[in-house]
């Protein structure tokens, strides 16, 4: 089971199929699931399993080839990767549907770990699969309980002066105590539950941002606010923020959104008429983990930002690692370029501080200035 990145819809998909059909062997069959994945049935395998799983694996190596090779959609080149997995039967395999299903946790586990992987549906897979159940129970509590907490990590300028804050979402359980994010996150995504999610951290957000206001220590303080891509791409996502600032009389010049790169590859125009519509209110946007995706100039010229964020992989070795700092070098030169505010975020050291601010930074995020902490310890 194929599970393309997503890049540019029904042309990509199209693109995709070719080459899967290209790749496979006279007498395999082709298929695709919906949305974005695809199946491929192998016959004539050998009778002995490892055999055929070396089989499958040599023709899943050469499905990754096809797929992430250059990709000429509307005159514009693109890149997607592809997450693969495996299952083993026999004449002797139950039922259809179970063997799709066994694919499915296979290729799920590919994504896990990296995309652009291969991966074969072993048992474990099922106990992984029950244990992502119990977190979807869960998760529906959790919304109707209120057991969600937002912390606030703090973000200033050159000179330690707090200039605004990002919200982390939490999840503190009855039982279990706090659970990670990148526990429930992901699941909350695949399941859509995210989108309730996120328009009670909208909501949550914008209500702290009306209380600073008034106050003249917080008023100009901003607010970052990291959004799912599943949730905004739903149709209704420009007046659910819209609604949230109405409904708490919040400046929307003080909210930012976070989104990340690889958000910005699906569909540009959707994404730029969205952006815009809220920019018009004063709602600010941000490209978080900057180049640590796709770094595609095209969306950086084309969508109206206003910040880049430095990536804490690359401000962690900056001081030692000379990639890290010419990268990190790369995005504050290009944000003065094109009039973007730059953010360093994963900031722990006074060196790593100061080496950025003479790189050209100006604003910072991270445990040396304060690690992530609920709205009464944070510390303005």
């Amino acid at each position: 089971m194929i599970a393309p990145g997503m890049i540019n819809g029904d042309l990509l998909l199209c693109q995709v199929a070719e080459r899967l059909v290209q790749a496979t062997r006279h007498g395999d069959t082709v298929a695709r699931l919906g949305g974005d994945e695809f199946v491929i049935l192998m016959t004539e395998l050998s009778n002995t399993e490892e055999v055929a799983a070396v089989q499958s694996e040599t023709l899943a190596v050469k499905l990754l080839t096809k797929v992430s090779q250059l990709y000429d959609i509307e005159a514009i080149s693109y890149q997607c990767s592809a997450s693969i997995g495996i299952t083993i039967f026999n004449r002797s395999a139950d039922v259809v549907g179970d063997l799709l299903k066994q694919a499915d946790m296979a290729m799920y586990k590919a994504k896990a770990t990296g995309r652009n992987r291969v991966c074969f549906f072993n048992p474990k897979m099922q106990a992984d699969v029950n244990t992502k159940a119990e977190i979807i129970q869960e998760l529906y509590t959790a919304i109707s309980n209120e057991q969600f907490e937002l912390y606030y990590q703090k973000q200033v300028d050159d000179h330690g002066h707090a200039i605004g804050a990002e919200v982390l979402l939490r999840w503190r359980h009855p039982m279990k105590g706090m659970i990670s994010p990148a526990q429930f996150i992901p699941v909350a995504e695949d399941t859509g539950l995210i989108v309730p999610i996120g328009q009670w951290v909208l909501q949550q957000a914008c209500q702290m941002l009306a209380s600073w206001a008034k106050a003249s220590a917080t008023e100009a303080l901003t607010i970052a606010v990291n959004i799912s891509a599943i949730q905004f791409n739903k149709n209704n996502f420009v007046q659910t923020v819209l609604d949230a600032l109405h409904k708490t009389g919040a400046n929307p010049r003080r909210l930012k959104l976070e989104l990340t790169e690889s958000m910005l590859v699906s569909d540009i125009a959707d994404i730029k008429t969205k952006m815009s519509a809220l920019q018009q209110h004063g709602v600010m946007f941000s490209i978080d983990d900057f180049g640590t995706g796709y770094s595609s100039l095209f969306y950086l010229k084309q969508l109206p930002l206003n910040q880049l964020k430095i990536d804490q992989a690359f401000v962690r070795d900056i001081l030692v690692d000379d990639n890290d700092r010419a990268i990190a070098q790369s995005v504050i030169t290009l944000s003065q370029s094109l009039k973007l505010e730059v953010i360093a975020e994963g900031v722990e050291t006074q060196a790593q501080r100061a080496l950025l601010q003479s790189m050209g930074c100006s604003a910072y995020q991270g445990y040396l200035f304060g690690k992530p902490c609920s709205i009464d310890e944070l510390e303005i």
